[in-house]
């Protein structure tokens, strides 16, 4: 530790409180104090010394050394009141003084002490006040032309001639060294000026290198005057790429207006202004292409001198962030809200489907067997029995709609499982046709098959087969007018057979077509269609072409009809097909809603 430690302690703690909080301000505080303290505490160590080879001192002396004295007063002056400017003008006003009064004492203006008055306003400079340094020089010019006009009025007393150059040159040599440690002062206070202004700006730059937020400033227009190194991180492009319209060229064409915009707001009201907008991103090397991404800017107009404010050159700071998580998020949360209000939807849709499909069989049982058990009502052997043909029928339908819903529920939770065996598919689909054909011929429908001949055996759920046909012919016969035609054809395509059920109907439009699948939806929604149905027949066929690794294809136009296209493996006992997992989120998506009906239904 240097045995000048405990005096800069003392030094520091003369600092006044408001000037500590910056270490500038500060360091010209202690440059201050510093030298007038250690001065005049020399000066008086002195005096008895000079008064042992001197002897008794005349009034003059006694005056010196009590002017030198003063700075003491001046440093006790700072210490209290951190007043940095008033310091330094009794400083000056003090110097001025006993220079004064010494050359007054000895000669005037040719006194050695003159020389003392250069050194005033170069004292006053290290105040980096120009006013300090007006007012300095004033004093010294005042005092130089009192001593030349008191000479020339012969007012002064005679100077001394003893030693007078001995003096002239003390009076050199001294304020020579004055001036010189006012200038290891100005030095010393620009160099810690400098390390300041160096420190701050490090801590700055270490701020905008390692901060992942994007500063910038721009000018008119929005033309970009400074960005920081994170720059190449967002945008992929050196900083200097981004100067000028470098920035605005790589915002998105669209988001154009409202970037321009924030900053001109910012620029003209000089309030804070947050706008969102897409920039190009360009190429990562190999890793990925170029892309446009989110990002947020904040922007507010720019502290700077007035002047130029009035002139309409107000620059604008912006903090340019990436918000492409974000951005993310929101639209995974608009899809969740979609698919509630769509699983919403289903759910009504589903409601007013099954009061229907219920409502109606229920009600035909129970009138039609009030009425058989009635003994007041006398039925005829004929009537009984078509009442109980049509009680048979409506349980029939009450028992295939629960019957779909219950498979379709296995279906989504995994649980429906297949028992493939080997059987011929032409027979199966003659005796689908031949089911059917008396419902098809009461709808005036002609059903007419294509079946490639010498079909091979195939590996399937026999039952699952004929469920499928059967589905997708009798949703055939629904749509089709009368007079209307049906076409069931069967080839076979390297190791799949492909199946086809196309009508001449009233056919499905294009809005319809991506819902087609989807548990109890139905191209005509509304509750009172003119066709029964509960809609879970196509989402059944679609559930079970899936358990046998298949595909189906749905196409149709309005008032053309509808073709319905099966795909399924000869073997289904066979190895799987690879997964193409964007394909899979893509229909796992689709029957999100589905699902959710399902699920809806069941808690009711």
């Amino acid at each position: 530790m240097s045995f000048l430690t405990p005096v800069w302690n003392y030094v520091d703690a003369l600092v006044h409180p408001v000037a500590q909080q910056d270490a500038l301000t500060a360091a010209r505080h202690r440059a201050f104090i510093a030298p007038r303290l250690v001065g005049s505490l020399a000066a008086l160590a002195s005096f008895p010394v000079y008064i042992a080879f001197r002897g008794i001192p005349s009034v003059l002396e006694v005056g010196v050394f009590g002017w030198l004295v003063a700075p003491i007063l001046i440093a006790y002056f700072l210490s209290r009141t951190g007043r940095y400017e008033s310091a330094h003008i009794l400083s000056s006003l003090a110097l001025t003084g006993l220079v004064t009064v010494v050359a007054l004492c000895n000669g005037g203006i040719s006194s050695f002490a003159a020389i003392w008055l250069v050194i005033v306003p170069l004292e006053a400079s290290l105040s980096a006040s120009r006013r300090v340094v007006a007012l300095a020089s004033t004093f010294a010019l005042l005092a130089a032309g009192g001593l030349l006009l008191l000479g020339a009025a012969d007012l002064l007393p005679p100077p001394v001639t003893n030693g007078q150059g001995a003096l002239a040159a003390l009076g050199i040599v001294s304020a020579a060294l004055y001036a010189t440690g006012l200038a290891l002062g100005a030095e010393s206070l620009a160099r810690t000026s400098f390390w300041l202004l160096y420190a701050e700006e490090d801590r700055y730059r270490l701020l905008a290198r390692n901060m992942t937020d994007v500063i910038s400033t721009h000018g008119r227009n929005g033309a970009v005057l400074f960005v920081s190194p994170a720059a190449e991180s967002l945008f992929g492009v050196r900083p200097n790429d981004l100067s000028g319209h470098g920035m605005f060229d790589r915002v998105h064409v669209a988001d154009r207006p409202a970037f321009l915009t924030a900053l001109a707001d910012a620029a003209a009201l000089g309030e804070a202004r947050s706008v969102e907008f897409r920039i190009r991103r360009e190429a990562d090397g190999d890793h990925q292409a170029a892309r446009f991404v989110w990002v947020e800017m904040r922007c507010r107009p720019l502290d700077q001198a007035k002047d130029k404010v009035k002139s309409g050159e107000r620059e604008v700071v912006a903090v340019l962030r990436d918000v492409s998580d974000r951005k993310v998020n929101e639209q995974a949360i608009e899809i969740a809200r979609a698919e509630q209000e769509r699983a919403n939807a289903s759910k009504s849709r589903f409601l007013a489907t099954m009061s229907h499909e219920l409502r109606t069989p229920l009600n035909a049982i129970i009138g039609f067997s009030d009425m058989l058990t009635n003994d007041q009502i006398v039925v005829t052997p004929a009537r009984r029995l078509e009442y109980a043909k049509l009680i048979n029928d409506s349980g029939h339908h009450l028992l295939s709609v629960v019957n779909g819903i219950l498979d379709m529920s296995k279906m989504e939770t995994g649980n429906f499982e297949i028992t493939p065996e080997p059987f011929a598919p032409a027979p199966a689909m003659i005796s689908c046709c031949d089911l059917l054909a008396l419902k098809a011929r009461d709808a005036g429908v002609e059903i007419r098959t294509r079946i490639a001949p010498e079909l091979p055996e195939i590996i399937g759920d026999r039952r699952a087969y004929n469920q499928i046909l059967i589905n997708l012919i009798s949703n055939a016969i629904k749509f089709t007018p009368r007079n209307g035609r049906i076409t069931v054809s069967a080839q076979i395509e390297g190791s799949k057979i492909i199946i086809a059920v196309e009508d001449t109907g009233v056919g499905i439009g294009e809005a319809d077509l991506p819902r087609l699948g989807e548990a109890f939806f139905q191209a005509r929604a509304s509750y009172d269609r003119k066709h029964d149905g509960s809609g879970l027949g196509l989402s059944i066929v679609k559930g079970l072409v899936k358990l046998h690794n298949g595909d189906i294809d749905i196409r149709s136009r309005l008032g053309e009809g509808t073709r319905v296209t099966i795909r399924l493996p000869i073997d289904c006992e066979g190895p799987r097909p690879a997964v193409d997992p964007i394909k899979l989120v893509t229909e796992r998506a689709s029957e999100l809603a589905a699902v959710a009906n399902i699920l809806v239904k069941k808690s009711a």
